[in-house]
C-alpha cells in the first residue's frame, strides 16, 4: 500500500513558505532566536511531510501540542512544591492548554482518519518531544513557553491555510463531528470550517497566553488586553451517549 503523505507538491510549499503570523513576536536574544529556528526547523519538516494535507497534519502536530502545557504543567507543580509557593494560577491554565489539545486531536480524528504510517509516527515524535521539552524546560522555561508561542503562531497559520483550502473547494466541508459539537457548545448543523474556526481561535490564546509567560520570567509584564479571546468550552468534556 503506498503511502502518498510523503509526496507532497510544489504549489502547496511555496504557499507555506510565503505566509506568515498575522501576530508575531519578534525575537530578542539568544533564547527567543533559539525559539523560533527551532520552530521554523519544525515547520519545514511539517510542510514536507503534509504541505496541503491538513487533517493528517493536525493528527500528528497536535499529538505533540498536548505535551507541552502538560510538561509545564508538571515541573511547575514540582517547583512550587519544592519552594513552597503559590503557582499564580499557572498550573491550572497548563493542564486545561494540554487538555484543549488533546480534544483537538480527538475531533481530527474523526475527520482524517490516520493511516498506519502517522501512527508510528506519532508514537516516535511525541517521544522524542516529550524527552526534549523536559530537558529544555528545566534548563530555561522561559525558552520552552517560547518555543510554544511560536508554535501557536505557525497553528493559527495553518489553521487559516485550512480554512482556504475549505473556502476555495479543495477541502469538503463536511459536518462536524459529535465530539466537536459537544465540547465547543456548537449548532447542531456545525460544519467543518465552523470547527477550524475555534480551533484556531484556541491556538491564538495559547500563543498569547504563552509567549506571556516567556516575558513573565524574562522580568516583564503582560498586557491582559491583547491576549486573543478563548472560544467557549464544555465543562464536562465527555461524550455522553446522548450527544453522539
Amino acid at each position: 500500500m503506498t503511502n502518498t503523505i510523503l509526496v507532497p507538491d510544489k504549489l502547496a510549499l511555496a504557499t507555506e513558505r510565503k505566509v506568515q503570523p498575522a501576530v508575531h513576536h519578534k525575537p530578542t536574544g539568544f533564547s527567543d532566536r533559539f525559539a523560533l529556528g527551532f520552530t521554523k526547523l519544525l515547520r519545514f519538516s511539517a510542510d514536507r511531510l503534509f504541505a496541503k494535507r491538513y487533517g493528517h497534519r493536525a493528527i500528528v502536530l497536535e499529538t505533540v501540542a498536548a505535551v507541552p502545557g502538560m510538561v509545564g504543567a508538571m515541573l511547575t507543580h514540582l517547583s512550587c512544591l519544592r519552594r513552597m509557593r503559590d503557582d499564580e494560577g499557572w498550573i491550572r491554565t497548563l493542564m486545561e492548554e494540554a487538555e484543549n489539545e488533546r480534544m483537538h486531536l480527538m475531533t481530527f480524528i474523526e475527520i482524517a482518519k490516520p493511516t498506519w504510517f502517522e501512527r508510528m509516527m506519532i508514537l516516535s515524535v511525541q517521544g522524542i518531544f516529550l524527552v526534549g521539552f523536559s530537558i529544555l524546560y528545566l534548563i530555561s522555561p522561559r525558552t520552552a513557553h517560547r518555543v510554544v508561542g511560536y508554535f501557536e503562531e505557525e497553528a493559527v497559520t495553518s489553521y487559516t491555510l485550512y480554512l482556504q483550502e475549505i473556502d476555495e473547494g479543495r477541502s469538503p466541508n463536511v459536518a462536524a463531528p459529535a465530539i466537536a459539537k459537544h465540547y465547543w457548545k456548537m449548532a447542531d448543523d456545525a460544519k467543518l470550517r465552523d470547527v477550524v474556526l475555534l480551533v484556531r481561535a484556541d491556538e491564538a490564546h495559547h500563543r498569547d497566553v504563552n509567549h506571556g509567560f516567556a516575558n513573565q520570567l524574562n522580568g516583564g509584564s503582560v498586557d491582559q488586553s491583547r491576549v486573543a479571546a478563548y472560544p467557549d468550552h464544555a465543562t464536562d468534556i465527555r461524550l455522553h451517549a446522548r450527544d453522539a
